[in-house]
């Protein structure tokens, strides 16, 4: 069953001919609703980088094999994570999550009440590339988003 889901998972991320990755078919679902909420905001759209995609992918499995649920903190990047045990959550729905931090950041303080990294990093202003991964085993999802360059940046307000 492992080997299965494995092979699934390697399917997403086959090369083409031309060399480079074909975006899974839920990247463009994943990119418009990252960029969704960046419109609310008169930001500019966010691209979708299969270079990105295909670390987060990697990084995904890699959570799921070890059965761990911690930022990879590569340099340079700015990182989300989710995960769920029991369900399978469309990309939509993944961002709504970390979307829904949005009622924790306080804009006048530039401060978050409770947690707000997910969101202020979707929003950042100076962010242009997103990629995402998902992998699944057992009854866990674990999605990765990398962005760059990364927001978060102390001190800084994201737009």
């Amino acid at each position: 069953m492992l080997q299965l889901l494995r092979a699934a998972l390697a399917a997403v991320t086959l090369v083409s001919a031309h060399g480079a990755s074909d975006p899974p078919a839920w990247a463009d679902e994943m990119l418009q609703a990252h960029n969704s909420l960046r419109s609310e905001l008169h930001l500019r759209p966010m691209a979708w980088s299969d270079k990105l995609a295909t670390m987060a992918q990697n990084w995904a499995e890699t959570l799921i094999d070890r059965n761990q649920f911690v930022h990879s903190r590569k340099p340079g990047l700015g990182e989300n994570l989710f995960e769920i045990d029991g369900f399978r959550f469309p990309p939509t729905d993944v961002v709504r999550q970390w979307a829904s931090e949005a009622r924790d950041y306080d804009y006048r303080s530039n401060q978050c009440h409770a947690v707000c990294g997910h969101y202020t990093q979707i929003v950042w202003r100076d962010t242009r590339q997103v990629g995402c991964g998902v992998a699944r085993g057992g009854r866990r999802e674990v999605w990765v988003c990398e962005y760059s360059p990364p927001g978060n940046l102390v001190g800084s307000r994201p737009y």
